[in-house]
């Protein structure tokens, strides 16, 4: 399978399997109360079963095309991941998201790698709209979908009911012909 290289750090964004799931167990474990501040799937993933069944939940949503997992390796150990976690080709949006242990934090590997499969989603897929969900509290998911250069589209009140609290969803989004744009004067101004 592939391995994109995301510097020369040693990162890594590769597919997130099924045969994954002692790795990602161990990987969940490692960061479970740091992760399910805001990703529920973290509670749920408590032994390899439930681990295998979470990669193979994406991995039935990759062979439908509507969806699909990528881990982010740093030094060869699973630390993190991004998902489409919504792929619609028909109508030409989806939704990234993201994860992170907390010591892969501060280290660009999110950004990094969701330039990478934004890239993938607008030019090879033809995708129009990259999507990016945030609780209003998750500074480090909102300051990242700043980064990516995606506008805040507003803010959906008490939209997600997580730990008992009903959370305010804040929506970035950038469209294609704004992140084209935006590569090209990065590329140019490199130049």
């Amino acid at each position: 399978m592939y391995a994109i290289s995301l510097g020369d750090d040693g990162a890594e964004l590769r597919p997130l399997e099924p045969w994954h799931a002692d790795e990602f167990l161990a990987h969940i474990g490692r960061g479970r109360d740091f992760i399910t501040r805001f990703i529920p799937f973290g509670t749920q993933v408590t032994d390899t079963a439930s681990a295998r069944a979470q990669l193979t939940a994406y991995a039935n949503k990759r062979a439908a095309d509507s969806g699909s997992l990528h881990g982010l390796w740093l030094g060869g150990e699973l630390v993190g991941g991004l998902m489409f976690r919504t792929f619609d080709a028909a109508t030409g949006v989806c939704e990234i998201g993201c994860w992170l242990e907390p010591a892969a934090t501060g280290k660009g590997l999110v950004t990094r790698g969701a330039r990478t499969l934004i890239d993938w989603a607008f030019d090879e897929r033809g995708m129009h709209r990259v999507e990016w969900y945030a609780a209003v509290t998750n500074t480090a998911s909102v300051n990242t979908a700043r980064r990516l250069g995606m506008t805040r589209e507003g803010v959906l009140r008490e939209h997600y009911p997580y730990r008992g609290v009903r959370q305010d969803i804040e929506i970035w989004a950038v469209l294609a012909p704004e992140w084209r744009a935006a590569r090209a004067r990065t590329s140019h101004n490199d130049h």
